[in-house]
């Protein structure tokens, strides 16, 4: 079983995604004529209104922060110190490279999610690639498929990923058990993901912008007390990107091991293309009311992650002039560099930090699967309250343990999931196309966008017709 799962994750992660994830954003990038730059300030417009008489779903800032919260985990901290190890400082430019294209990708994904999404039996929205692949594709047996394989990596093992790096960093740096840790954590993960969809969004959107905030605003913090390497250090990054100067701080610093580090660290760390994020997006309630305005929100999101939070933690590494190896890496690595910058309690503040990081992707990664339980059908109380254990039960155990296999395995998981996701959104790039001239027609025009699929002329079929009708 083991050789099957490396087998696969090799031709997943090694050939399929790394190419496919990138070749997918520069088509989208392309194609939309670089929407995710020319457009920036429209990301900010749409993520700051909110529609206060549409209660069936979440407000945009909630959508934006509740996928911040899965997309910013451990990996923030640690894979960027790995990237920085195995790459050299120029593996931070390529995930720069990477982040801008997946922001394409990600407004594709995350627009479709909002055309296609449905009302359950409650009211409330749901959508996300098995909705649009069912009813943009006519293929419900990919859709199934999908959310199978979301359930088991983001419902529940990925859970168990983010449980065991809190319960190694509290017990590093506080002595306390991993058992006590994971107790803690499953009732305060089992507080709000008992609440629903609803308690995670209102929790996201106060925790999120508190954590990214203070985390960043270390980063500042460094910069300002040695704003006089600022220049040589993004020298230095653009420099060892293409071999120019020595590749100090990588093992392996060459251009090929900067280009592959750094397009892995984007793509793993932002999630563009993987199908997670688009599950909330298709929650929210659009303002303006079209489609495109959750794709400007959840770009906006892929540039917050890699761009920013990610970047922060490079700085940190790079300014304290700590030098990476093969022993000094991942999260001991990055608690070096901030025990230069505010000395011992640099790793009490690299534990609060993943404590967060990893806590709120759990219960944003828990509001992915509840999504994907409603397409398979089994949305209803029973099947979400054996969902909701199930999580909690992963919580505890990955606190406990580490087990490769069972990892590796959701690995391949969601290798499929993110395969079968890119296939859907680039068979309907030409909706994507037409939806984003829309929006930004109506904008040049002067008015607020409106999407009425009443009066677009030769929509796709698959589309409710209530939901977007005339508000």
């Amino acid at each position: 079983m083991d050789a099957v799962i490396d087998f696969l994750n090799t031709i997943f992660w090694g050939y399929v995604l790394i190419y496919g994830l990138l070749a997918v954003g520069v088509y989208f990038t392309l194609r939309l004529g670089f929407v995710q730059i020319v457009h920036f300030p429209e990301m900010l417009r749409s993520v700051l209104r909110s529609n206060d008489t549409d209660k069936s779903g979440i407000t945009p800032f909630q959508a934006l922060c509740t996928s911040l919260a899965s997309r910013v985990g451990t990996g923030n901290i640690a894979g960027v110190a790995v990237a920085l190890t195995l790459g050299g400082p120029g593996a931070i430019f390529w995930m720069w490279v990477v982040a801008a294209l997946g922001m394409a990708t990600a407004f594709a994904e995350s627009t479709l999610a909002q055309l296609y999404k449905v009302k359950d039996d409650e009211g409330r929205y749901r959508g996300g690639p098995a909705f649009y692949i069912a009813h943009g594709l006519k293929a419900s047996w990919a859709g199934g498929l999908f959310s199978v394989c979301l359930i088991i990596s983001f419902g529940l093992v990925f859970n168990a990923v983010q449980a065991n790096s809190i319960a190694d960093a509290v017990e590093g740096a506080f002595g306390v058990p991993k058992l006590g840790t994971g107790l803690v954590v499953a009732v305060l993960s089992g507080v709000i993901i008992f609440g629903g969809i609803a308690a995670i969004a209102r929790t996201a959107e106060f925790v999120v912008p508190f954590m990214a905030l203070a985390y960043v605003g270390l980063a500042f913090y460094a910069l300002a007390t040695h704003i006089s390497l600022v220049p040589s250090v993004l020298g230095h990054i653009v420099g060892s990107a293409f071999g120019v100067g020595a590749a100090a701080g990588g093992v392996a610093g060459s251009v090929a091991a900067a280009m592959m580090n750094g397009v892995k660290r984007g793509l793993f760390s932002n999630e563009a293309g993987m199908g997670s994020a688009p599950n909330i997006a298709a929650v929210a309630t659009p303002d303006p009311h079209h489609p495109v305005s959750q794709g400007f929100v959840q770009s906006l999101g892929v540039f917050i992650d890699t761009i920013v939070i990610c970047t922060a933690t490079a700085l940190l590494i790079l300014l304290s002039e700590v030098v990476p190896s093969a022993e000094l890496t991942g999260t001991q690595l990055t608690q070096a560099a901030l025990e230069v910058h505010v000395g011992w309690l640099g790793r009490y503040f690299v534990a609060i930090a993943i404590f967060f990081f990893a806590f709120t992707s759990i219960i944003g990664n828990y509001s992915y699967a509840e999504n994907a339980l409603v397409f398979l059908g089994h949305g209803h109380v029973s099947g979400v309250i054996v969902l909701r254990i199930a999580l909690l039960a992963m919580v505890i155990w990955g606190s406990l343990q580490s087990v490769a296999t069972v990892f590796n395995a959701a690995d391949a998981s969601m290798g499929l999931m993110a395969s079968i996701n890119l296939v859907a959104i680039v068979l309907l790039s030409g909706t994507v196309t037409r939806l984003t001239k829309d929006y930004l027609a109506q904008r040049k025009a002067g008015t607020e966008p409106v999407f009425v699929a009443d009066e677009m002329a030769d929509l796709p079929p698959g589309v409710d017709r209530q939901i977007w009708s005339r508000k």
